[in-house]
């Protein structure tokens, strides 16, 4: 997975999906070396887009690198925080967006 400067963003590892089955988040392994070092981060599935380009299939995350390191790690069986792309009435800067809990 790429981000939309071209960054290496992880995988994905797991799919989170609300109790009437729609798709709430894509659970990233993101950072570390392997596997070593590296947080599971829960992103906004409308922050997804998949994209093609010849034979090749690709997802770009619409988030940038530090705005994934800075997000709240995902620990299965806790509260789930989810990290959404800013929106155009949203400063950019600063933490990223979270909306309500699902």
């Amino acid at each position: 997975m790429r981000s939309k400067n071209d960054e290496g963003m992880g995988r994905i590892v797991d799919v989170i999906v609300t109790r009437t089955g729609q798709f709430r988040a894509a659970v990233i392994d993101f950072g570390g070396f392997r596997g070593v070092g590296s947080r599971k981060i829960a992103v906004d599935w409308k922050a997804l887009r998949l994209v093609s380009a010849g034979n090749a299939t690709g997802i770009i995350v619409d988030l940038t690198r530090d705005q994934i390191r800075v997000a709240p790690e995902y620990k299965a069986g806790m509260p789930v925080v989810v990290i959404a792309a800013p929106t155009p009435d949203q400063p950019t800067a600063g933490s990223p967006a979270v909306p309500p809990p699902i």
